[in-house]
């Protein structure tokens, strides 16, 4: 039976129904007419110059319809691949931004750069044909490190790009911070790497593009967070197709996690093909090439130091990175480690002053690009590990440090030294009760029951802040970003009362369908059940920005409450007019307009068929119909944060850590859906534990080859290597977002790493181990073992 299911409530997720048995709608699943299939032919160089691509062998292949190159885009005048956010150095000057064309010409930069793309009637005969193409390559010398890159003499992966330096950026007031240093009476200093990281969601990518000669029009189905984006970076930039005459679709997609954010050059390869071959042609990527095209995460190496006083409270930061851009600039890869990074770096903490460079250097490498979490996950680790060192170094508790530092409830709003203010927040609420939750009081206990059986058992914490809901446009655009930030929601009540919303987010496994019928249902008072979700079509859907930084709910949510709304005003006026009141006394509760004082009212249904049967209706005043549109800029971000403990094992036969317990307390602001909330926390730690502890993206140094381009080398976490995660919310509500929601779905990636690696440094402790980089393989901790072992013993 249906019912209104509000805001609160744990219903089953909508989309599930036709997810677990099969009949979701992906990409790879869509059939067109006489539809072909594409190939691509990847660079097996990390950098040469491309002296000839000879093609002639493939087209001989049976089956195969064309081959093209870059040189063919070139000639037909395709424009290079668009950067959506530019940033300026320290000199004020733009950061440097070479051409990204969609194919190779001239010279590839790494590893999988694409050099032709190879269509047939069948993959098969792509594939045969691809392996056919002959390239005569002149190699030349490949950098891969970021401290490699900047060094004199170090190979030039552009020429009009000095020491392969994008830009020199920086934020913070960097004199105070050399004033608050001098008058330190401790300094703990760290240097540490992010490791890279190489996504792999679900469902690889995958994109068809499709050309009508009777109308003109194109379209593109592809993987995407955002088709509204693509449609106007790939339609306006690249290949010059007017807005009205290309459409982008973005199907069921399983799984982003930020690495499906980015216009990708496949996406524009497959629909310039389409236009040439005047059909439709499929690209599906394959798991090991994904490897090789998709973009990367995280690559940075920082060298960071915290000023305290002699009561170990916190005077001044200074943090200098490089960040690796890879061998193109993605579409928001300089912002990541630049805008998103530096103003996180505060924390949860009162630090007077701040002061950050950020080298962001080209290598020729996969360009690195956001990933869950993106910059703040960066900031976090940097800060909770000097927060680690610090306690340590001085005597200090590491959890007593930080609540002699902690902004407190009462301070909020919080303008921090970097830009950004919070609003809101309670970090001192959430780590006092994850420290009950974590049972701290009875750890040592614990670690020395652990000893008795010969291992050793560590207590880590981490305590962060995030900023999501990427806003507002106006400071945005100071900062950068060549796109507003704003989402869009509209509102359809048809005639029976039933409820169809056109939200310009996309749904890529966080349960949107549900969530966003539930605020309807909530709002409007009609069953949950009564209400659909329509988003990932231009054609369908207004203009919107999609799903990344935690937005969806931030940022559509509030254009959605907007729409309600106004659909709750309009439905006012005309219970206004039928019940012959004043539009003051008409009153709207649980679905139903009445008139303050009586018994007189309309139900929800009966107004909305009045308004496309308008017989006893306001038509002098109003427009016939019950359909609503809004679209929602936020003032500000949004500042989820929390508190989380980890406690892990590790055995020093053999290096393997074993995490036995794991528990968070998150201030997500205004919960919608607890279960949801939950799961996307889980997913969320579960992907900080794998960069915790299992995954790295490695290079070789000298051929720049990717040597973890497979699941064979590159390690993900599996069902047994988590623990049950003790998991609560302990919410302050965002002060400017129409629900007073935060955002929950990268809190997990952000606060799990730190923790993670606090627990593994503190099992070590006997050993006299102070810091362990990322990821803490087993190989790993077993070589730090018996090297710290070795070194007491010979002291």
């Amino acid at each position: 039976m249906s019912e209104v299911i509000g805001i609160g409530s744990s219903p089953k997720r909508k989309e599930d129904a036709r997810f677990v048995r099969g009949r979701g709608n992906y990409v790879a699943d869509i059939k067109r007419p006489n539809m072909l299939v594409g190939v691509f032919h990847r660079s097996e160089h990390a950098h040469a110059i491309l002296k000839s691509v000879d093609v002639s062998a493939a087209l001989a292949v049976p089956g195969v319809r064309a081959v093209f190159t870059g040189e063919d885009m070139k000639a037909d005048n395709v424009g290079g691949l668009p950067v959506g956010w530019g940033i300026k150095g320290k000199d004020g000057e733009p950061m440097k931004e070479p051409p990204h064309p969609p194919m190779a010409h001239g010279k590839v930069r790494y590893v999988g750069d694409a050099i032709a793309f190879v269509v047939a009637e069948t993959e098969e005969q792509a594939q045969a044909a691809s392996e056919l193409v002959v390239v005569d390559y002149e190699v030349l010398p490949a950098v891969v490190g970021l401290v490699d890159a900047l060094k004199p003499g170090a190979p030039a992966i552009y020429d009009e790009v000095e020491n392969n330096l994008c830009c020199d950026w920086h934020l913070g007031d960097a004199p105070a911070v050399e004033a608050a240093f001098r008058s330190a009476a401790h300094v703990a200093s760290i240097e540490l790497v992010n490791n890279r990281l190489i996504g792999n969601p679900l469902e690889p990518r995958a994109a068809i593009g499709e050309y009508d000669f009777a109308t003109g029009q194109y379209t593109l189905w592809t993987t995407s967070q955002f088709p509204h984006v693509v449609r106007l970076l790939m339609g306006e930039m690249v290949l010059h197709i007017p807005q009205h005459k290309l459409r982008v679709v973005a199907p069921d997609v399983g799984g982003g996690f930020g690495v499906k954010q980015f216009h990708y050059a496949e996406e524009a390869v497959v629909t310039w093909a389409a236009g040439r071959l005047g059909g439709a042609v499929k690209w599906v990527c394959q798991r090991s090439e994904g490897f090789v095209s998709d973009a990367h995460g995280r690559d940075h190496v920082t060298e960071a130091e915290l000023a305290l006083d002699e009561a170990g409270k916190f005077l001044a930061m200074r943090v200098k990175t490089l960040a690796n851009m890879g061998a193109y600039l993605s579409t928001f890869g300089p912002n990541i480690p630049t805008n998103l990074y530096a103003p996180l770096l505060s924390g949860v903490y009162v630090i007077p002053s701040i002061y950050c460079e950020v080298k962001c250097v080209f290598t020729n490498t996969v360009p690195v690009d956001a990933y869950r979490g993106a910059g703040r996950p960066e900031a976090t680790f940097v800060v909770e590990r000097l927060v680690d060192l610090a306690a340590r170094e001085m005597g200090i508790d590491k959890i007593e440090i930080r609540k002699r530092n902690m902004i407190s409830r009462e301070s909020y709003p919080y303008q921090t030294p970097v830009l950004v203010e919070y609003d809101s927040g309670d970090p001192r609420g959430c780590l006092d009760r994850a420290e009950v939750l974590a049972d701290v009081a009875g750890f040592e206990a614990r670690r020395a029951e652990a000893a008795s059986r010969g291992k050793y058992l560590g207590l880590g914490i981490s305590t962060y802040v995030e900023a999501c809901g990427l806003a507002p446009s106006r400071l945005a655009g100071q900062l950068g970003a060549r796109g507003g930030l704003y989402e869009s929601a509209t509102v359809r009540v048809h005639p029976s009362g039933v409820v169809t919303v056109l939200i310009g987010t996309h749904n890529h496994g966080q349960g949107h369908e549900t969530t966003f019928a539930q605020i309807v249902s909530d709002h409007l008072g009609v069953p949950f059940e009564d209400v659909s979700i329509v988003c990932g079509d231009t054609d369908r859907v207004q203009f919107g920005m999609g799903t990344y930084g935690s937005r969806s709910l931030v940022v559509g949510g509030a254009a959605l409450a907007k729409a309600n709304d106004k659909v709750i005003l309009k439905g006012r006026k005309i219970a206004a007019h039928q019940l012959e009141a004043a539009l003051d006394d008409i009153i709207f509760e649980k679905g139903e307009f009445s008139v303050a004082g009586t018994d007189r009212k309309k139900s929800f249904v009966e107004i909305a068929g009045s308004a496309y049967v308008p017989f006893d209706y306001p038509l002098e005043t109003l427009e016939p119909g019950l359909e609503e549109q809004a679209f929602y800029d936020p003032v500000n971000f949004t500042y989820p944060g929390g508190a989380h403990f980890a406690e892990v094992e590790i055995d020093p036969e053999t290096g393997v850590v074993t995490i036995m317990r794991y528990t968070a307390v998150d201030d997500v602001g205004t919960v919608i859906n607890p279960m949801i909330v939950h799961g996307q926390l889980h997913g969320g730690i579960a992907q900080g534990i794998g960069q915790a502890l299992f995954e790295h993206g490695v290079y070789d140094q000298t051929s720049g080859q990717l040597l973890s381009g497979s699941f064979m080398d590159y390690c993900m976490p599996r069902a047994d290597n988590l623990p049950n995660f003790l998991l609560e919310q302990h919410s302050t509500t965002c002060t400017h977002t129409p629900m007073g929601v935060k955002g929950c779905g990268e809190c997990g990636t952000i606060g799990s790493p730190a923790a993670i690696i606090s627990a593994v440094v503190d099992a070590l402790k006997p050993l006299g181990v102070s810091h362990v980089d990322m990821p803490a393989t087993p190989n790993h901790i077993w070589n730090i073992i018996r090297s710290s072992s070795a070194r007491l013993a010979a002291e």
